[in-house]
């Protein structure tokens, strides 16, 4: 089996980063991982993406033209990407900073203010963890544990970061919990 999720939003919103974070999860479950980021003039604020792929046998290219999942963070990631995304993935939109839906009946979109949940948390830079958080508890690609112990390790040495992220992760797990399942 093997899924692969695209994160997409602007340069600074942390993308490369919850990619990162998710494939380090794959690893330490023992899957197959490929994370493929997008540098280039996104980091200035266009349109920055990066794609990972997960999977329990070796994976054979890295390209993918139909994502299995969408973490979108801005209004251009969701309008350009959606539209690629497989039958019956999870779309996490970031509705403090997007007014529309996927535009499709056939995936499972979640719709949660990450961006104003990270605001409340104090630091709206957290917001990937919160998408992170609530994606893979939607999705369940990875073990929560598992991404809650690599988010841990991620932030770590740096100690004015840790709390924050860390419950920037906790508040996404609660955030998508609420929602009902489709």
């Amino acid at each position: 089996m093997q899924s692969e999720v695209m994160f997409a939003g602007f340069g600074g919103q942390g993308i490369l980063m919850s990619g990162k974070v998710l494939a380090h999860a794959a690893m330490e479950e023992g899957h197959e991982v490929l994370w493929m980021p997008s540098y280039g003039p996104e980091m200035r604020g266009g349109t920055a993406y990066c794609l990972v792929m997960i999977s329990d046998r070796l994976i054979g290219s890295p390209v993918v033209r139909n994502p299995s999942h969408l973490v979108a963070m801005n209004r251009p990631s969701l309008e350009k990407f959606a539209p690629l995304i497989k039958p019956a993935g999870v779309v996490l939109i970031n509705s403090s900073l997007i007014a529309i839906d996927a535009g499709r009946e056939d995936l499972d979109v979640i719709k949660i203010p990450v961006t104003a949940i990270a605001k409340e948390l104090g630091n709206v830079r957290a917001a990937n963890i919160v998408a992170l958080g609530a994606f893979v508890e939607r999705s369940k690609i990875v073990g929560f544990d598992t991404l809650r112990h690599c988010v841990h390790e991620e932030f770590v040495n740096k100690k004015n970061f840790l709390s924050l992220n860390m419950n920037a992760l906790e508040e996404g797990k609660k955030a998508a919990e609420m929602l009902p399942k489709k």
